[in-house]
């Protein structure tokens, strides 16, 4: 007999042997990779699993009713690694189990098997009032930072509160600015939301709250990004003092407000922000500072005086906005209007998204004291899937494949092909500003997300990034769309694309967003080629981070609410359809562009490319209240703009209200549009309203990104 063969044969014999024992072993920690908890609807009871943990000994188990409730009564003891518990709760969701053994303790509970670990509940059933903020505040060194280093983190997280019971609240008490320590304020930093579940913004009721500007000794705002709250009230001070890529939804504010920092000098500037369907009981709030800003469908006191704003200030279907003057732009109504999904709690203890109606011509909030609003209420386990952090594409177009809509917690979800949004009605929710990512693959080249060319599809609360060059980051329909969805448009609400910032290797995106299809609709966008970062800036940048597009719109009536579009390298938004409308545009151009001769337009004939560009082909479009501020900072010197905007002379193209001004750098816009307007060489420039009294634009052939779509081996059915 072959002695090697022997010898190999008796080794493979006891490898199984060995592998057989652990298959059939109890399980241990190193093969049980989390812990876990069922509830049996039938019993009413619910099931503890864990991994191995502590040193010897039994298990002890205690329950409370939340989190960080007060109480934990103990329950029983085990030497196993499960545990049953008969009598629960009665509300499933008001069982947390702590498990200890020895020193060592974890924490199970349903909420968090559903929605992870970056999602904290708060339940003043069993919590002192003080507790999510002390708790928020002790975070806030960790995750949501603050400082810079809290810009580019990869940490998201969202905090819920449970409704309040028995007319109890979440103030701990407290007096002064929400930015004072005596005010025991919630602080709200990056990538952070904090939300309401119950039906009613007055269902929560938080003390003050505030986000602290970290330039300038807290006196500029300008990078104060990536936030959101939505569905609550705030009982003492809102100051919620903030810039792109932040918004305030549904909320109802109870005494003082103020979107302006009152942290160090008084000096004070911000770049605008988003606030929509909030209600403002007492106190007419004060902008003072702010460069620009967009408010939709909110209540404010009696009143028309001016709240603030330096430049371009927006109020659309408001009550009681300011009156009309050269920086307020009130307009009555908001022609069509679909609220963003969220999350709560229905009377069946159940987590529920509420999904509202279309409304056209809608004034005011959607909401009052008494009704959630016009819409559908979704059950979350039975009609959406729940993604966590580590989740790939190929999971979540399973999903939706499957009939899903998506709950994206918060995360940075790294992709290698675009999510593919392809069924009539389908959501995509974020919380805690999770981040889409594209990353440096070989294999992609498409982007983040593609929409497919369908109704009532619904993307919300999403940071589309990228790591890879790409044609776009999100795409809504291929350029041949042509359905009509004017019975039940396509929403698209709180996105920021961002192009930039973080990524050592070069990339270039052709447009962060493209809108293809028809009647779709834009609540609320930052198109963000960064103009800085954690990489290095100056001359790398422009050859690093490559964007020639912010938005292409290619669809037919196509209507955009709060357009923020900065720093891209060609015409940062290119407008090619019909009937467009966009209401309040911010817009920077970019910082770093080399010379005059590499940033040219329309056959270098033209310094510069317009911010915001309507095509010469374009019959009929509308925009108002437009801003576009000079920073020509990373030049040679001898940059310049000869148009902020540019439309064709043509009777049913108009736009309303434009402005322009100089922030820092030598260069300049040298119009406000089509060769009229002044400079900034002198200031200020506006232009109330134009309509042929301009050069006509020249003639050219635009740069339109591939129109492949999405990877030949994804069905698109």
């Amino acid at each position: 007999m072959n002695v090697k063969l022997f010898w190999s044969t008796i080794i493979l014999f006891f490898c199984l042997l060995i592998f057989s024992s652990i298959c059939n072993a109890e399980p241990r920690s190193f093969n049980q990779s989390t812990n876990k908890i069922t509830y049996n609807q039938k019993n009413k009871t619910i099931t503890l699993r864990w991994s191995e943990f502590g040193e010897s000994g039994d298990y002890t188990i205690s329950r409370g009713g939340s989190r960080l409730a007060n109480n934990f009564i103990n329950i029983g003891k085990t030497s196993k690694l499960t545990f049953k518990d008969k009598k629960p709760n009665q509300n499933k969701y008001e069982n947390y189990y702590k498990i200890t053994r020895g020193s060592e303790s974890i924490l199970i509970s349903l909420e968090n098997e559903i929605f992870g670990d970056n999602v904290y509940f708060y339940d003043r059933k069993y919590e002192d009032a003080s507790t999510a903020q002390q708790e928020m505040k002790a975070h806030f060194p960790f995750i949501g930072m603050g400082g810079t280093n809290g810009e580019w983190t990869t940490k998201r997280q969202a905090y819920y509160f449970k409704p309040n019971i028995d007319g109890q609240s979440y103030d701990p008490g407290g007096s002064g600015s929400a930015s004072s320590e005596s005010a025991n304020s919630i602080e709200l930093g990056f990538y952070s939301h904090i939300g309401g579940l119950g039906k009613l913004p007055t269902d929560v009721k938080l003390g003050s709250l505030f986000t602290r500007p970290h330039l300038s000794g807290g006196a500029n705002a300008t990078c104060t990004f990536w936030r959101s709250v939505e569905n609550l009230s705030v009982m003492r001070d809102f100051a919620w003092t903030v810039s792109q890529s932040t918004s305030a939804r549904r909320m109802q504010i109870e005494s003082s407000s103020k979107f302006i920092s009152d942290i160090g000098h008084t000096n004070f500037w911000g770049s605008g922000g988003y606030i929509a369907d909030s209600y403002f009981t007492s106190i007419r709030p004060n902008w003072g500072g702010q460069q620009q800003w967009y408010t939709r469908n909110s209540s404010f006191p009696n009143g028309t005086d001016r709240m603030g704003g330096s430049y371009n200030m927006v109020w659309q279907g408001c009550i009681n906005p300011p009156t009309a003057d050269s920086i307020n732009t009130p307009i009555t109504k908001t022609p069509i209007v679909r609220e963003k999904p969220f999350l709560f709690i229905g009377d069946d203890g159940e987590y529920k998204v509420f999904v509202p109606a279309w409304q056209q011509d809608r004034v005011g909030v959607s909401w009052d004291s008494k009704d959630i609003g016009k819409g559908e209420v979704q059950d979350l386990l039975t009609q959406w899937y729940v993604a966590k952090e580590g989740d790939t594409e190929m999971e979540i177009n399973a999903a939706l494949k499957a009939g899903k809509n998506i709950f994206f917690t918060p995360g940075h979800y790294s992709l290698n092909a675009p999510i593919q949004v392809n069924r009539k009605n389908a959501i995509l929710l974020g919380a805690g500003i999770a981040s889409v990512t594209l990353e440096p693959t070989a294999n992609n080249k498409w982007g983040c997300i593609y929409v497919d060319d369908l109704d009532g599809i619904i993307v919300a609360g999403l940071l589309m990034d990228s790591f890879n060059s790409t044609t776009y980051q999100i795409r809504v329909g291929n350029r041949d769309s042509q359905s009509n969805h004017s019975e039940n448009p396509i929403l698209l609400t709180d996105i920021t694309c961002r192009v930039g910032g973080v990524q050592a290797n070069d990339i270039q995106i052709h447009s962060s967003m493209e809108i293809n299809s028809n009647n779709v609709i834009g609540d609320h966008f930052w198109l963000w080629r960064a103009d800085h970062g954690s990489q290095p800036g100056g001359k790398k940048r422009w050859t690093r981070d490559r964007s020639k597009n912010g938005l292409i719109v290619s669809g037919d009536d196509v209507t955009l609410y709060g357009l923020f579009a900065e720093h891209h390298q060609e015409y940062e938004v290119l407008w090619l359809g019909e009937r467009g409308r966009t209401y309040f545009f911010q817009n920077e151009p970019p910082y770093d562009a080399p010379n005059q001769e590499e940033w040219s337009s329309q056959n270098n004939r033209v310094k510069g490319f317009a911010a915001f560009k309507v095509a010469n082909s374009v019959k009929e479009h509308h925009s108002i209240g437009m801003g576009s501020y000079a920073v020509f900072t990373g030049t040679d010197g001898n940059v310049n703009k000869d148009n902020a905007f540019e439309a064709p002379n043509t009777p049913n193209v108009k736009l309303e209200k434009m402005v322009i001004t100089k922030f820092a750098g030598p260069g300049n816009i040298l119009n406000v549009i089509n060769g009229i307007g002044g400079t900034t060489k002198t200031g200020v420039k506006r232009v109330k309203l134009y309509n042929r009294n301009g050069t006509q634009p020249l003639e050219e052939e635009f740069s339109l990104p591939d129109k492949e779509s999405y990877p030949s081996y994804i069905e698109m059915n």
